[in-house]
């Protein structure tokens, strides 16, 4: 499994949950994302691993900046997704509901596409 994969089935399982108000899902999700993002044990990397393939990069086109930050740009893109879901969701969920169904679409349209802006923004920030 790919990033790219991760991010499509990670928007589709969010936009189920939202569509089916299956808050017990949405909290697994955000638990998820800040463990992932904690100690970046990731899934498309551990099943990489129990498949036996070769643990390769990212594939994301080269970004020209500098590394400012010794934080890997999938690790902070997972603890800033997680974050934006717990502000969102857990706390502002009936002010800000449109938000998690953008941060869904969004994810999904990400791993539609290959084109994820928050981490082109992460990238270009400094991270590696």
């Amino acid at each position: 499994m790919s990033d790219r994969t991760y991010r499509l089935a990670l928007g589709a399982v969010l936009l189920v949950a939202l569509y089916f108000e299956l808050s017990y899902l949405m909290y697994f999700l955000i638990g998820m994302l800040f463990f992932e993002g904690i100690t970046n044990w990731r899934v498309p990397l551990l099943l990489r691993k129990l498949q036996g393939k070769p643990m390769g990069e990212n594939t994301l086109a080269p970004i020209p900046s500098g590394t400012r930050f010794n934080l890997e740009a999938e690790r902070a893109w997972r603890l800033i997704v997680g974050l934006m879901l717990l502000i969102t969701y857990v706390l502002l969920y009936d002010k800000l509901w449109f938000f998690p169904w953008f941060m869904g679409f969004a994810i999904f349209g990400a791993g539609a596409s290959g084109v994820c802006p928050v981490l082109i923004g992460v990238k270009w920030a400094g991270c590696k």
